[in-house]
């Protein structure tokens, strides 16, 4: 009796102690700080750790499975994140909060064998050329979180590149070499700082060439991704989805990102750059909003006949999926969805990224409701955003425009300027939410806050347009005077965008132009990425192309160069001086060449490719 009463104080004495080393670890956390329910019960798994017959994983047994990752920059620290586990398989708990659960907690199904044996990993931050650490720790992970790794990195000094590495504890098997960069402090001055711009990869569609050519070429500070980062559908083909299901269950989304996260090109683009991203709605599920989605509502006979799970069940698997497979902060969240966040980039710019998509968005078109919306698209009551995200964001506008910032780069899903179609507007994005979008643009306009740019994607194809409030304000758009800004929306990594050949695309996009005074130029052919070189005088934005996502190459093709001279408020004339690569430029020239650079040779050769997706 009395060994028994040792043996149990001692399991009291040493669980804090293990607890804490599981807290190192930020996945064990909720990604909600005010929903606690979300998270992990630590002290649970730290005692489960210390029954008889938990056998620690010899290092030879385990793998860094799926490469290395940094996120959300800071003056003074950075997310790293990695995987080690003993295969690529995700865990199949699909345990969250269900019923009476306090916390996360494989013990409530009694058929998924929990992981008694915790991973011990070590990790350290050090500059190029010295292997001394100027900021290191251990963390522990076990299959409660998908053996995930996410740690903050403190200590580090403002807009330094570093070099990052993990260890699996005791042994000599460590990760690749990561790199990453701080961000420049609030209050200092940035003679440039360069963003690399993606959305929508879209695996089964098309090889992931975009972040390969962008990493090889070696020239962004920073990795911005808009949404769309992963897809829920069940897709098939070469690259097929896995699970070849529609996601429904955390096993399902944990599944998913490990998928995604096998591809080469975003292995090179996650190890060598920080990212920092937003979800669009395919993180969760297509035309998301506060309620439901296209494929999900919360009705009965949704219920039943649409993957047994409710909305807020599916929205809650794929937010703590994507919570632990993403090098991202957990900041001040409210209802276990908050990604909305800003970064202060010295006097420089202000990064603020949104979420147009799951937060707290009003009722979207969900394919057999299209005239429904169209009738609502002007109430006032509609937002994309939700009242207390708007006001945030207005208040964010404002905030930077008085500190002095330069720039604004607002970071969000959907393309915002007023596009009609040829089927007319379309309600999915800013045009669906009209009186959001005038509340924007007002506040722009009362309180002269220049120099704001938006990013968007989602549509899977270019648009690039002066910012304006038509019917309100008056706009040349031969001058571009009467603009408040601009907007940079991109195409897609893989997903599909214009269906057919080069030059019907062009006599699409074409077409879009004559038929919106704003939009200055479109593609819808060329998947790829945009990059942004931001200066106190300037910003450029250099947009490149794929020639084929069917296959995974290195080849990558200037598309078109465009200007905004701080103060101006538009897009500097002529637009793209004059001549682009591919698609319609407003009063220039369209001068395909098909001259195009191969990053992983540096060479230029003229390419073109027959099929442009996987079939």
């Amino acid at each position: 009796m009395f060994n028994l009463a040792v043996l149990g104080l001692a399991v009291e004495l040493l669980a804090p102690l293990a607890a804490a080393k599981f807290d190192g670890n930020l996945n064990y956390e909720s990604p909600s700080r005010r929903h606690s329910s979300l998270g992990i019960d630590v002290p649970h798994v730290a005692r489960r750790s210390l029954k008889r017959g938990a056998v620690a994983y010899e290092a030879d047994e385990l793998d860094f499975t799926h490469g290395i990752a940094s996120g959300d920059p800071y003056p003074d620290s950075v997310i790293l994140w990695t995987r080690v586990a003993p295969s690529l398989a995700s865990d199949p708990s699909n345990v969250t909060v269900e019923g009476p659960v306090p916390l996360y907690n494989h013990d409530t199904q009694t058929y998924i064998k929990a992981d008694p044996s915790p991973i011990c990993v070590e990790w350290k931050v050090f500059q190029n050329g010295s292997e001394d650490a100027v900021s290191s720790g251990e963390a522990y992970t076990t299959s409660d979180i998908d053996y995930t790794v996410k740690v903050e990195a403190k200590g580090l000094q403002p807009f330094i590149t570093y070099n990052y590495q993990f260890t699996i504890c005791g042994s000599n098997k460590t990760s690749p070499v990561g790199r990453t960069k701080t961000s420049p402090p609030a209050d200092v001055d940035v003679p440039e700082l360069k963003l690399a711009v993606f959305s929508c990869s879209n695996y089964p569609n098309g090889y992931f060439n975009a972040y390969g050519n962008a990493a090889r070429k070696d020239e962004q500070d920073y990795m911005i991704h808009l949404g769309d980062y992963i897809y829920e559908g069940n897709q098939k083909g070469e690259r097929a989805h896995a699970p070849a299901k529609y996601l429904f269950s955390l096993h399902d989304y944990r599944t998913r990102h490990g998928q995604y996260r096998t591809d080469p090109d975003l292995q090179l683009a996650s190890q060598n750059f920080a990212w920092i991203a937003t979800w669009d709605d395919h993180e969760v599920s297509n035309n998301g909003y506060r309620d439901g989605s296209s494929a999900l509502n919360n009705t009965e006979d949704s219920f039943l006949n649409d993957g047994g799970v409710s909305v807020d069940q599916r929205k809650m698997n794929a937010v703590r999926a994507y919570f632990e497979w993403m090098p991202i902060r957990q900041v001040d969240l409210d209802d276990n969805l908050r990604i909305w966040r800003s970064f202060q980039m010295g006097n420089l710019l202000d990064l603020i990224i949104l979420d147009t998509r799951n937060y707290d968005r009003s009722i979207t078109t969900l394919d057999w409701n299209n005239d429904y919306i169209d009738l609502i698209r002007n109430e006032a009551s509609r937002s994309l955003m939700g009242s207390h995200q708007e006001n945030w964001f207005y208040n964010q506008l404002s905030a930077s425009s008085k500190r002095g910032a330069t720039w604004r780069i607002v970071g969000n899903q959907i393309v915002f300027s007023h596009i009609v179609e040829s089927f007319g507007l379309n309600g999915d994005n800013w045009n669906g939410y009209a009186a959001n979008r005038n509340r924007t643009l007002k506040h722009l306009y009362d309180n002269k806050i220049d120099n704001t740019i938006f990013l968007a994607g989602d549509s899977h194809q270019n648009w690039v347009s002066d910012l304006v409030w038509l019917d309100e304000k008056p706009y040349d758009p031969e001058t571009g005077e009467g603009s408040i800004g601009v907007e940079f929306a991109g195409t897609a990594v893989s997903s599909s965008g214009f269906n057919g050949l080069i030059v019907p695309g062009r006599t699409e996009a074409q077409y879009r132009v004559g038929n919106n005074s704003m939009l200055q130029w479109q593609d819808g052919y060329y998947r790829g990425y945009f990059l942004l070189t931001v200066t106190p005088e300037k910003l450029e934005a250099r947009y490149y192309g794929s020639p084929s996502v069917a296959s995974r190459n290195s080849w990558d093709l200037p598309l078109a160069n465009f200007t905004v001279v701080a103060g101006e408020n538009k897009l500097a004339r002529p637009v793209a001086g004059g001549s682009v690569e591919a698609g319609f430029l407003r009063g220039g020239e369209t001068k395909p060449t098909n001259l195009t650079l191969n990053t992983d040779t540096w060479e230029w050769d003229v390419v073109g490719y027959d099929q442009m997706y996987i079939k």
